[in-house]
């Protein structure tokens, strides 16, 4: 089995399955949403031609860093949900492929000064794009108790969700949260269970929300029949069971609501995308062994009809 492409920026989860999954064209068009350390560019771009094409979307303008000199790749340093927007602008009508990896890269949990992490101090901010206003610490002191409630609840699966919305409610006008241990010391009356754990649930939320992954998500995903060619694959990968359902949803039925089967109701199906695969693709012994963000990671892969 061939390497990963080495970046200590980010160390790319199911590398192999989601270039197999994109079925390559060597003269086609593709896009990775999520560019990051550029690792699965680098398997795209080593499949392409020479008149092969890539169109790399990153928010974060860390990511810029990691771009080679390389004539068949574009960057756009855009959220992926102004997809086919910029597209547009750069003259593609549509592509043969989309992959999107909605995992924080490793680059920014190690980057204190990011605060997406309980390892380090820094300030509560986690905004993916910079350029963008709300942080953090803004939705701590702005939501109401409720929208917290929902927040850590929905994004964060955390067991008492209910407690910690009401007591950061009460403690916030008097006890500073501006910085990762201030706000940790916040809440550590209420932390439940496994501390680091319940503390990751909160931090995820937290980041979900401040960077409003899940609209983004789904703006997305509505813009992939328009995009994508006939045949033209999506592979998509999620790390959270709501994103999960979202793409499952969306790849069977073109659209984001539960369907329930009822026989003795006949509702008319229009098919957008053909499943690839059944079932999610997960990441294997080895890549579990190596990379233990991967435990969470699915796959999920369509063709446009």
């Amino acid at each position: 089995m061939e390497n990963l492409p080495a970046s200590d920026y980010h160390v790319p989860v199911l590398y192999h399955e989601t270039i197999e999954a994109l079925s390559i064209q060597p003269n086609g068009v593709y896009v990775d949403c999520t560019f990051g350390g550029g690792g699965h560019s680098k398997g795209i771009l080593e499949k392409l031609g020479t008149n092969g094409k890539l169109v790399a979307f990153d928010q974060d303008a860390d990511a810029q860093q990691n771009i080679q000199n390389e004539p068949r790749l574009l960057f756009v340093p855009q959220n992926f949900r102004h997809l086919h927007r910029f597209l547009r602008l750069h003259g593609i009508a549509q592509v043969d492929g989309v992959l999107a990896d909605l995992g924080v890269s490793s680059h920014q949990f190690n980057e204190g000064e990011r605060g997406f992490s309980i390892r380090f101090e820094g300030p509560m901010d986690m905004r993916m794009d910079r350029r963008q206003g709300v942080t953090a610490a803004d939705i701590i002191k702005t939501f109401s108790e409720l929208q917290l409630h929902k927040m850590f609840e929905q994004y964060g699966e955390v067991t008492n969700a209910k407690t910690l919305a009401a007591h950061i409610v009460q403690q916030r006008p008097r006890l500073p949260f501006a910085t990762i241990d201030q706000f940790k010391a916040m809440i550590s009356s209420v932390v439940k269970g496994n501390p680091n754990k319940y503390l990751a649930q909160v931090f995820q939320a937290l980041r979900m929300e401040v960077n409003d992954e899940m609209g983004a998500l789904k703006e997305m995903l509505q813009q992939l029949p328009t995009v994508l060619k006939p045949g033209g694959r999506a592979a998509i990968i999620t790390f959270h069971s709501i994103e999960d359902r979202m793409v499952k949803n969306f790849f069977k039925q073109g659209s984001f609501d539960e369907v329930i089967d009822n026989p003795f109701v006949s509702v008319e199906k229009v098919e957008v995308f053909k499943l690839v695969n059944k079932k999610p693709i997960t990441a294997g012994e080895v890549e579990l062994k190596r990379n233990t963000r991967s435990r969470s990671a699915k796959l999920r892969v369509a063709a446009r009809v």
